[in-house]
């Protein structure tokens, strides 16, 4: 057998267990992390997570096949192993970058919940307890004075 289509076969297993395996490990780990983002919404949050690993599989295995072909053919065991390591190596740092970009996306949709969270009162206003101003209306005296 040709070495060239070893190292296809060896390329294509590793990068689909690794990915596999870092879609799986981001899924159960972004559940909590989702949850809070979605303001304890369970369901929404698993939908949201299914349709996050749905895309991860997409992107990544469509990059990964594409960079299936690139480069020369392999000769010796030695070029077997540099052209492995250049490609698993470029998968990894896919794989690494869309995390990257999907942690940094979901954490600023959670800052923002946190924001809007922060601005509403945990107790409705109750009346005015400070000083009045000096531009508003006098308050007329309590009844019974």
């Amino acid at each position: 057998m040709d070495l060239t289509v070893v190292a296809y076969v060896i390329y294509l297993a590793v990068s689909l267990a690794l990915t596999v395996w870092v879609a799986w490990t981001l899924s159960r780990a972004g559940r909590v992390f989702l949850a809070d983002v979605l303001h304890g919404n369970e369901k929404l949050a698993e939908a949201v997570n299914h349709l996050l690993v749905v895309g991860f599989y997409l992107v990544n295995l469509g990059f990964v096949a594409l960079y299936l072909k690139g480069g020369d053919s392999v000769g010796s065991a030695r070029e077997l192993f540099e052209a492995l390591s250049v490609k698993v190596g470029v998968v990894l740092l896919v794989l690494g970058g869309m995390h990257l970009a999907n942690v940094y996306v979901l954490n600023r949709i959670r800052r923002r919940g946190i924001m809007e969270r922060d601005q509403i009162p945990p107790v409705p206003p109750a009346g005015w307890t400070g000083t009045p101003s000096p531009w508003s209306a006098p308050t007329p005296p309590p009844a019974g004075a």
